[in-house]
């Protein structure tokens, strides 16, 4: 019984010790990478493990690309995958762009791949190119008239400016900045609703794709819609404020009128009270004059005929209303 199990025992850590030698030892990843012409050493493999390396992936990714004639060795794919890259991802990239005639290299693959970008989907844009479509632009031409565009940007990746290079909300805003100016520019609305292909061929020329991800192979207008007569609102806008100005100015110089006017009125009343007060001197002189002398009886009767001699003088020479009613 003892020995049966010791036996048992046995065996078990000899199947034990055999996985773990072939796991530290991957001897069918390297007898498979032999089939298949790729000349990596079993110690290498080993070291991988230690590297904190996936063999297979070293292994597999280098069975794939000398099946599809790349010139790639472990160690470049080692240091892309310690640099955290997408090694898998570059492989693909690179077959895809040999066999497309696309110029791209292990450096640049990894470098675009380590900027962020996803390099595999960068060359099939290359290959298929993509159309962007434009949020609405809305532009004013010289007469006023608003003009509302929709345009299609058909671009394809520029693998030589993917690091760096600006994106597609870049690609948008340069096209839309162009759309706005070539609007601006026409005499009137009509001549864009007969010629949009003008708006094409001027934004094209100002070559866009500069310093981008991209290549603008075309730009087509969608769509031309007309909006609300800007001008005519800026008029009316323009109106209303000189109205509102011109109701300010003449409020402003009837309230200096009235001012004026009120000031008038009170000099004269000022005026009248000076005549009263001087009339209510009147008295006292000629009171002051009877007890000095200066002044007689007879000087004050005749003072007092002159006055009634006066005021009948003056009755007659004004109008008597009633009179002429009755007549």
């Amino acid at each position: 019984m003892d020995n049966g199990v010791s036996l048992l025992l046995t065996v078990v850590g000899a199947i034990v010790a055999l996985f773990l030698f072939l796991y530290i030892l991957p001897i069918n990843l390297w007898f498979t990478a032999q089939l298949s012409g790729v000349r990596i050493s079993l110690l290498n493999l080993f070291l991988m493990r230690l590297r904190k390396v996936p063999p297979s992936l070293v292994a597999n990714a280098m069975i794939t690309s000398t099946k599809a004639g790349l010139n790639l060795t472990s160690n470049d794919i080692e240091t892309h995958y310690l640099a955290g890259g997408n090694v898998n991802n570059v492989i693909k990239a690179l077959i895809s762009a040999d066999k497309a005639n696309i110029p791209l290299d292990f450096r640049l693959a990894t470098a675009i791949d380590l900027a962020g970008r996803d390099v595999f989907d960068a060359v099939q844009l290359s290959v298929n190119p993509r159309v962007i479509n434009t949020p609405p632009v809305a532009a004013v031409a010289k007469d006023g008239i608003q003009l509302i565009a929709k345009a299609r940007v058909t671009v394809r990746a520029n693998i030589n400016q993917l690091v760096g290079g600006a994106g597609e909300e870049t690609i948008l805003a340069r096209v839309g900045e162009g759309i706005v100016t070539t609007i601006g520019s026409a005499i009137n609305h009509k001549e864009v609703l007969e010629n949009p292909d003008r708006i094409s061929k001027v934004v094209l020329e100002k070559g866009l794709d500069s310093g981008t991800a991209f290549e603008i192979l075309s730009i087509d207008i969608a769509d031309i819609d007309i909006g609300d007569n800007i001008g005519a609102k800026l008029q009316t806008d323009q109106a209303e404020a000189d109205l509102k100005v011109a109701n300010a100015r003449a409020e402003e110089r009837r309230a200096m009128a009235v001012a004026s006017e009120q000031e008038m009125r009170s000099k004269a009343q000022e005026a009248r009270a000076k005549v009263i007060e001087a009339e209510a001197q009147v008295p006292l002189a000629m009171a002051e004059a009877f007890r000095s002398g200066n002044l007689g009886v007879m000087d004050y009767y005749r003072m007092q005929n002159l006055k009634s001699d006066t005021e009948m003088r003056d009755a007659i020479a004004k109008p008597n209303p009633g009179k002429g009613k009755q007549s």
